[in-house]
């Protein structure tokens, strides 16, 4: 994940904006806009205007302000307490993970929500974990996840209420044996989406120290600072005739880019940045393919199939859409207009980003397909019987846009915005099969991003060969200068295929070409660290070290880095950095199992301090009742106390959940043949 990086713009087309605003020293300007396809010159693109938050634009906009946060994107993010809750705690709220033999019940201490994770055995507690939630995700018309913090580190809770079937259960992702407990990291790519611009700590990816409470006005309008201050100064422009350039409308932004406001959070998928780039770097009035493409994978018979935020690429599927962007590109209209979406479908031209869907009447939907499908505009009509229609609500999109299940998030029905004919039966029954990638907001991606979607795509959602071969199909360089610019990617694709002597012999490569590779931090940082994890497959300790450190520098908050590290240090016997760098860890997340866990390890095996690693192991175990390693580790201070039956059980435990693990059997054996002396 990346860190916020500025997005720089001309000086002499910001120049020439600034001369514009000054001139208009009179309470109204008109100027016609000669190129709308100049989005550059919106004074927000520039890499100098501030964010002035939600509450400045309530001044001026107060009706907007006030419809808008009763829409899902205004309630999209919000702190964990009941007025922001859509949740119901029925008696049976509670849920149970079969794979994992956790129980997860949902409840409140007055204003604070709160989770408890339980193994039961009869009526007797195995285990018991409570977890204070902080934030809930979701607007409550589909869902409710939890997310809570510790130190600034956000992470996802293991329960999601799902208000259309008003039923808790396992979030997307933690379902048929994947349950992550409550160690899903929330990276910055997740939170660009579901938030307004939060702030994080450089050299982390899950570190904030401020998160707003929901997607803002600027996520969709961009930073307002500028164009707060001109309207302070008493500068307007009549926006009937002319674009006030101060701040991005984006229905009067030209096609394209207006859809790609929309695009950066409603199409879903596979993304992939351009080099240099972050999450952080879109802006409304850009190119959203300038920051990234979007990848989904294509499937030969799953026509009718749809994930949840998949609005913008199933509406771009439509007749509807692409007909009528042919058009409006045919007359010009489409870039020129100062009302684009009048001219050619989008987003806006059935929703009002600043009315929830709950609000707002059928027949505004229903007359915006009127408004083409009219026997005054010679399109076809509706010609299904009365019955069929008041069957489906009387409602256009009751048939051209049907409900259906998404398939990525459970319990969820939303509407298809793919506009068509209804699907037949035979459609529905195709048999699903993977034919490619195919970027969604890029007719023309690289070679470089095509790979680089693959190899997302085989780390993140499916973890086939194939995958890595269609990568290494597009990342073959075919030059030096080609290899340079590939060098991240391709040590990914290598260290993901297990062949790690290929990923030191990419190393030696870019250093036999005397270059300094390119890329943002997150990139270098995982290089050198995949670079570590290589060098220690092939017993290259000490060098390994040096490449843990390398990330740790460019990357000092992510943990992982660190515990790695610190693993590396032991093994070449710098007992010391390796206790420093566990308590490092320890003090940024005290309930981090792994460095607790190794933390008690060394304090045994180097300082002889039974007590304290027993107590230790205790800790890790009240959080990871199935950590097999600290069974294991348990068993050894039990026994070293005298404690066998004690002991015993726990080997028992982690002999059950790892049935060949050769450290416990040795211990077993060992055990038996102590108390048969």
């Amino acid at each position: 994940m990346n860190t916020r990086c500025s997005w720089f713009v001309s000086k002499i087309i910001f120049l020439a904006a600034t001369i514009f605003f000054s001139a208009a020293s009179h309470s109204c300007v008109n100027d016609k806009r000669k190129d709308a396809d100049s989005a550059s010159s919106y004074a927000s693109l520039d890499s100098s205007t501030g964010y002035v938050g939600m509450e400045t634009c309530r001044q001026c906009h107060a009706a907007n302000y006030d419809s808008y946060i009763r829409t899902g994107m205004g309630r999209s993010f919000g702190l964990a307490n009941h007025q922001k809750s859509a949740a119901e705690f029925p008696k049976k709220a509670a849920v149970y993970d079969a794979a994992s033999d956790f129980w997860y019940y949902p409840h409140w201490e007055s204003d604070q929500l709160k989770f408890t994770e339980l193994r039961l055995s009869g009526r007797d507690t195995l285990h018991k974990r409570t977890q204070s939630i902080n934030y809930i995700v979701g607007s409550g018309q589909h869902t409710n996840s939890h997310l809570y913090q510790v130190n600034g580190y956000l992470f996802q809770a293991p329960m999601t209420f799902y208000t259309q079937e008003k039923r808790w259960d396992l979030p997307p992702g933690f379902e048929n044996g994947h349950n992550s407990r409550f160690g899903r990291k929330i990276e910055f790519e997740c939170i660009t989406c579901h938030n307004a611009y939060p702030e994080t700590v450089t050299g982390s990816e899950n570190k904030y120290t401020k998160i707003p409470l929901g997607i803002d006005c600027e996520r969709c309008h961009g930073p307002g600072a500028k164009h707060v201050a001109l309207k302070r100064q008493g500068v307007f422009i009549d926006t009937s005739k002319a674009i006030d350039y101060s701040i991005v409308n984006p229905a009067k932004l030209p096609i394209n880019l207006q859809l790609d406001v929309c695009q950066r959070c409603h199409i879903q998928g596979n993304s992939v940045l351009k080099p240099g780039k972050t999450f952080f770097d879109f802006k409304p009035g850009m190119n959203l393919s300038a920051v990234m493409d979007v990848y989904m994978p294509v499937f030969a018979g799953n026509e009718d199939e749809h994930i949840m935020a998949s609005h913008a690429e199933r509406m771009k599927m439509s007749r509807c859409f692409l007909e009528s962007k042919k058009l409006a590109d045919k007359k010009g209209e489409g870039e020129a207009s100062l009302k684009p979406y009048k001219n050619a479908m989008t987003c806006v031209t059935c929703h009002n980003p600043h009315v929830s869907v709950k609000e707002t009447g059928k027949e505004v939907y229903n007359n915006a397909c009127v408004s083409c499908h009219s026997p005054a505009k010679n399109q076809l009509v509706c010609t299904a019987p009365v019955a069929i229609r008041k069957s489906k609500g009387d409602n256009c999109s009751g048939c051209h846009m049907p409900k259906n299940n998404t398939i990525d998030i459970p319990h969820v029905v939303t509407t298809d915005h793919y506009i068509r004919k209804p699907v037949s039966v035979k459609q529905k029954e195709a048999i699903r099969k993977f034919v490619r990638l195919a970027s969604i907001n890029n007719s023309q991606p690289s070679r470089y991003s095509k790979g680089v979607a693959y190899l997302n795509y085989f780390e993140k959602f499916v973890s086939k060969k194939e995958y890595l071969d269609s990568a290494r199909i597009y990342l073959h360089p075919a030059h030096d200068s080609e290899f340079v610019v590939n060098y991240h990617a391709l040590v990914r694709l290598a260290y993901l295929s297990a062949n790690y002597a290929e990923v030191i012999q990419l190393e030696q490569r870019m250093h036999q070409l005397n270059f300094q590779p390119a890329g943002t931090l997150q990139e270098k940082a995982w290089t050198r660290y995949r670079i570590g994890e290589s060098l220690q497959q092939l017993n290259n300790l000490s060098r390994a070290v040096e490449c843990f450190k390398d990330a740790v520098v460019l990357l000092p908050y992510q943990l992982d880095f660190r515990l790695k590290l610190a693993d590396a240090l032991y093994n070449v016997n710098d007992i010391e950095g390796a206790l420093n760098t566990y308590r490092f860890v320890l003090k940024e997340q005290p309930e981090n199992t792994k460095a607790l866990l190794n933390y008690g390890f060394i304090m045994l095996a180097e300082k002889g301090d039974v007590k304290l690693a027993d107590s230790v192991y205790s800790k890790v175990l009240e959080l990871d009742p199935d950590y097999v390693q600290a069974l294991i580790n348990k068993t050894g201070t039990m026994v070293m106390t005298g404690q066998y039956k004690q002991g015993e059980a726990f080997l028992n435990r982690a002999l059950k959940l790892d049935p060949g693990n050769i450290q416990a059997k040795r211990m077993k054996k060992a055990i038996s043949d102590e108390r048969g002396r």
